[in-house]
């Protein structure tokens, strides 16, 4: 119109300027851009509707057998890419400033929905709590008293053996909710590649007038939706290390941590566990995709690798071990690394497997230590840890504190081996020379032996004629 104006003045003095001036301007643009704002912010709350009714709704089940993910990551992509194709369908000149706020206001949105999809807890929910430190050789106290006050007879060797039984036949132990983490994790995954897809969309549509300088001069690639990317492959590592502890530690616990190796090592070997584990795997490869699956794996990997160091370390009162279990240990434990290998091919390198491997094969070295060369190892390290030059005659040393990991230099690790260690050598030195939790070995040898109180009291009232039915004995023990 102001072109017209021009045109039709422009033999007047001035070329009409002065009636230009007169004419008042209309704010095509803030008009523009305020609407194109309204729109987008209309967009936006979609998607957190969306992402708020999936928090009531989900149930983290598969769409079908060849879409592996949950329906409302579905849902929200959808939803985002018809924004971003309806944005630049409006005809209106877009601008770089305009992307960079439909991008910022779909990150965000995405970014809530991979908070919720993380929300699955996390390893500290399944690791079983350590157990007070006390000496575990059979010639104990408390592991005598322990098996004279065992409720109505049952002996930890009967448990082994009802284990056992059901370990011949096994079957996948894969709960629903470790299956429902496998699909939270495939659904990380389709948003990774979905993302990806927006970014390129963003970056390369012909419809933006100005492009951010920065973007051009450098070869690096730019993302609108960094810390997006950034959320999903942080969320990616917690779902996979909480599924794989999960799995570990409650789904297969029966066959690992409650039976392997009770009632000694050569009657207990880990061929049960294996076998678990390999049908637990192969139900993990047929429902993560690849992309997830050498993830998840490693992550199974450590847990199965920690569990194996939890008998060893933390298994009383009912394990204890010789030094001649060492080879047989040896063995279990390469048995295990082996099943890694084989489901690790094609997506999890050997390098790895092996590098976890090495963390735990150091800690089950202590188990072919003699009683002597531990004995001496922990004495020194502790001195050396808590500054103590020599320890004189009738001097206890300290405790050594809990470090929250294995390691074979590790004085709590070395201490936790000789607790376990079958031998009179072992259980003279932890009773002379260490300063035990005394309090919490105190209680637990003071219910064992009210326990045992119990039950003979029970028995003499069965004695009596007062009959007491096996429930109620396991009850009131």
């Amino acid at each position: 119109m102001v072109q017209m104006v021009v045109e039709d003045f422009e033999e007047c003095v001035n070329g009409g300027k002065v009636i230009i001036k007169e004419m008042i301007p209309y704010e095509v643009d803030t008009v523009t851009l305020r609407l194109l704002g309204l729109w987008i912010n209309e967009r936006l709350n979609k998607g957190r509707k969306l992402v708020h009714n999936a928090k009531k709704t989900e149930t983290w089940s598969p769409i079908s057998k060849s879409d592996r993910y949950a329906y409302s990551a579905a849902e929200l992509m959808n939803l985002t890419k018809e924004t971003v194709n309806e944005f630049f369908q409006i005809p209106v000149g877009i601008t770089e400033d305009l992307i960079l706020d439909l991008a910022e206001g779909l990150e965000q949105v995405i970014q809530e929905y991979v908070t919720f999809l993380a929300s699955c807890g996390s390893k500290q929910n399944y690791l079983p709590t350590l157990p007070p430190l006390t000496r575990c050789n059979k010639d104990s106290m408390l592991s005598r008293l322990w098996k004279r006050a065992s409720p109505c007879g049952v002996r930890d060797e009967e448990m082994h053996q009802t284990m056992a039984m059901q370990c011949q036949n096994p079957s996948p132990s894969t709960s629903l909710g470790t299956q429902c983490l496998y699909i939270r994790l495939n659904t990380l995954n389709y948003l990774i590649s979905h993302i990806h897809a927006l970014d390129k969309t963003l970056a390369l549509s012909p419809r933006v007038l100005t492009r951010n300088r920065n973007q051009q001069q450098y070869a690096t690639p730019f993302s609108y939706f960094e810390r997006a990317n950034g959320s999903i492959q942080a969320a990616c590592d917690h779902v996979s290390e909480t599924a794989a502890y999960r799995l570990i530690f409650l789904d297969t616990n029966l066959v690992f941590y409650e039976s392997l190796y009770i009632g000694g090592v050569a009657s207990s070997r880990i061929r049960p566990v294996i076998r678990i584990l390999k049908q637990n795997l192969m139900l993990l490869t047929n429902i993560l995709t690849n992309q997830t699956q050498a993830l998840a794996i490693k992550e199974i990997t450590k847990a199965s690798f920690e569990a194996f160091l939890m008998v060893l370390l933390a298994g009383v009162p009912s394990r204890n071990f010789n030094r001649s279990d060492y080879e047989m240990i040896e063995e279990d434990f390469q048995s295990l690394k082996r099943i890694f290998y084989t489901f690790g091919e094609g997506s999890l390198s050997k390098n790895v497997v092996q590098q976890e491997a090495e963390k735990a094969k150091g800690v089950i070295s202590l188990m072919g230590q003699t009683t002597e060369q531990l004995i001496e190892d922990f004495s020194i390290v502790t001195c050396d840890t808590n500054g103590i030059g020599f320890t004189g005659i009738g001097q206890k040393l300290p405790m050594p504190p809990k470090t929250g990991s294995w390691n074979r230099s590790d004085p709590n690790t070395i201490l936790r081996v000789l607790c376990h260690r079958n031998d009179r050598m072992a259980n003279h030195f932890l009773k002379k020379s260490v300063c035990v939790d005394n309090i919490g070995v105190f209680f637990i040898e003071l219910i064992v032996v009210l326990g045992f109180v119990l039950k003979m009291l029970l028995e003499l009232e069965a004695g009596d004629g007062i009959g007491v039915s096996e429930s109620k004995c396991t009850m009131m023990i």
